[in-house]
């Protein structure tokens, strides 16, 4: 029977894109002198594991590639290679060429050609007489060179459970030669007490091949921990029909479905609260068909069950779109090594709260932030290695990535120990642009936020990683497109830190609702810093440029929504509404409402996919009652309000 391996080509391409992480890490541990002999198995464990997939699904450029790259591993692994720096940029390279060759394949595309460029450095750098590459001799019968050998291979009964398939080891077995096999059934039990998820097979196996006997072992790389293994060279005998191998797959590929894994007991819990909240509907519903008021007490305890389960299941379900936030902080010290490279800098990296969860969607879409943010602390923060001597800093400096929870959100920062930002520079350079009056005395925390700004730079020069003022820009609208917000803390000589404040999940937010004459609208409590009922002497007129509303002698710019969205409002005097302060990037602005009508979590729907982009709004919502309320974007309204 013929097995359709299609159905397992996207678990492939996220366990590659995972090796593909860890041996990258573990590259940098090389270059930085920190690795051992356990490091040295792994790197070789990653691209071995990578080469037995590729082979699996007929991925005829990947398996070559990645069989040249592990040839040299396994002279590094063994000491007929010393790690150098030049080597290990080398290998490093070679992991952007497996990405590229992975992307391709899940895209269903021909290989990227330097492909080939690679693996002829590949082979240079182990010394071998030929810049060609060849994949392992698939002939049709053996060489007369060849030799053969008798293997014993039984894996543990607990090997599937491991996430590990003992026909992967066959296969690449069978790219080494010619292999036959027998399969060993002493194990079996009787069919009452089999255990699908138990491995009771073993196998005897010849093979005949030129390859030698490390290679041999190789093949084992994966269940070495977790199988009886035991490999004799025997007399080659007459030649023997050579087995059929696997079919491959079509080179086409299949449209990609995006997937999340899950942990068992995420989904078992799950289970549970489903047969909860179905007990609770069917009590409920038996006390409805026979209602009497004595029974009300009943009903209510009821209903209130299957409001807790209800809050419960959604939370639940909701946190099986969480992942951690490592999957985006792993790619981060190479994004270091090389910028730092580039610049002729040393720079290391530290990462904590990997660990922290966030939706799926949002871990993807806060990658190119992060990016920008890491790439200007090591530009921009952190000094040339004689600045950093002459200011009594040791030579290397530091980047730190760190992820935590606060009040319900997520607070990713990106720091450094550089010179810090200039305000001055930053200043002139808003006023040169226009962005601010030469006179106007702003906090400082204001003045940072000006580099945030679309085409705002102080660099000189324009350069390769930086001058055009675009990166910043692109932090900022990401985050805010996440109904996030950035904030820059910085103390010169010292460092600055960038943080991001983001919400746990785009899919439901915590919402204030606020009526504004018929209307209610929803604002994310992420943006929110307090609500108060003004006293008449704290609204002030700024001639030619509004209200301001005084609070703790901080003047704040007032915003009437019932003006910026053109409807008719119960309270257009400040002190017989209430106001409602927002933060955004930095400042702080005062929204004038109706009514505060109490907190609550809301669903967000998308306006763009169903009607079009509204100034000011970032979705919208269905209320208990069935009507649709608007949920508010702060950074919208005050770009309506400067407009205005």
């Amino acid at each position: 029977m013929e097995i359709d391996l299609s159905q397992f080509r996207e678990t492939f391409f996220q366990e590659a894109a995972e090796h593909l992480a860890s041996l990258e890490s573990a590259l940098l541990s090389l270059q930085a002198g920190t690795a051992d002999n356990e490091a040295l198995n792994a790197i070789f464990r990653c691209a071995h594991s990578v080469k037995a997939g590729a082979a699996t699904f007929g991925f005829e450029a990947m398996t070559r590639f990645t069989h040249v790259l592990e040839t040299l591993l396994d002279c590094l692994r063994n000491g007929e290679i010393a790690p150098s720096a030049p080597l290990v940029d080398l290998l490093l390279r070679s992991v952007d060429v497996l990405r590229a060759l992975v992307d391709a394949a899940a895209r269903g595309e021909a290989p990227p050609p330097v492909w080939e460029e690679v693996v002829e450095e590949l082979d240079r750098a182990r010394g071998a007489p030929k810049p060609e590459a060849q994949a392992p001799a698939q002939s049709d019968g053996p060489e007369s060179s060849a030799a053969a050998y008798a293997i014993r291979f039984e894996p543990a009964a607990e090997v599937f459970s491991l996430g590990l398939d003992p026909l992967l080891v066959l296969r690449d077995l069978a790219q080494l030669g010619r292999l036959t096999s027998e399969a060993d059934l002493s194990r079996l039990p009787a069919l009452a007490s089999l255990d699908p998820e138990r491995c009771y097979l073993g196998w005897r196996l010849r093979l005949e091949t030129t390859a030698g006997m490390a290679q041999i072992r190789d093949a084992f790389a994966f269940v070495e921990d977790v199988a009886t293994v035991a490999i004799e060279p025997i007399a080659t005998h007459a030649e023997s029909p050579a087995p059929q191998m696997p079919s491959k797959l079509a080179a086409r590929a299949a449209p990609r479905e995006t997937s999340i894994r899950v942990a068992t007991k995420k989904v078992d819990r799950l289970i549970d609260l489903v047969g909860e909240l179905m007990i609770a509907h069917s009590v409920a519903a038996q006390l409805v068909s026979g209602f009497t008021v004595d029974r009300l007490a009943l009903l209510q305890e009821a209903m209130a069950d299957m409001d807790r389960y209800t809050r419960e299941l959604q939370e639940r379900a909701m946190r099986i779109r969480m992942m951690p936030l490592g999957s985006v902080f792993s790619r981060f010290p190479r994004v270091v090594h090389d910028t730092a490279q580039a610049l002729g800098k040393q720079v290391s990296i530290e990462i904590s709260g990997e660990e922290t969860e966030l939706d799926k969607g949002m871990v993807e879409r806060i990658a190119d932030p992060l990016t920008h943010l890491v790439r200007n602390a090591v530009d921009h923060g952190i000094e040339a290695p004689a600045e950093r001597l002459r200011a009594g800093k040791p030579a290397e400096g530091r980047v730190r990535l760190t992820a935590y929870h606060q009040a319900g959100n997520v607070i990713v920062e990106v720091s450094d120990d550089g010179r810090g930002l200039d305000t001055e520079r930053i200043r002139a350079k808003g006023i040169e642009r226009g962005l601010i009056a030469a006179d106007e005395q702003l906090p400082e925390q204001q003045i940072h936020a000006l580099i945030l700004r679309p085409g705002f730079s102080t660099a000189e020069t324009v350069s390769d990683l930086s001058g055009r003022g675009v990166g910043m820009d692109v932090v900022k609208k990401s985050v805010e497109a996440l109904n996030g917000s950035v904030t820059i803390e910085t103390k010169p000589g010292r460092g600055s830190v960038f943080r991001m404040k983001l919400p746990l999940t785009l899919a439901i937010v915590d919402g204030l609702l606020l009526r504004v004459g018929d209307q209610t609208y929803v604002m994310p409590l992420v943006s929110i810093v307090e609500s108060i009922r003004p006293r008449k002497e704290q609204v002030r007129d700024v001639a030619g440029r509004g209200d301001v509303v005084v609070v703790r002698n901080e003047p704040l710019p007032l915003l009437r929504l019932c003006d910026l969205f053109h409807i008719p409002a119960a309270a257009t005097e400040p002190a017989r509404g209430l106001v409602v302060i927002v933060e955004y990037e930095g400042r702080r602005l005062a929204l004038l409402v109706d009514e505060l009508l109490g907190q609550q979590q809301v669903v967000v729907k998308s306006l763009e996919a169903n009607f079009r982009k509204v100034p000011g709004v970032t979705g919208a919502t269905i209320l208990g009652d069935g009507r649709a309320a608007l949920i508010l974007d702060v950074a919208g309204i005050a770009a309506m309000s400067r407009a205005a």
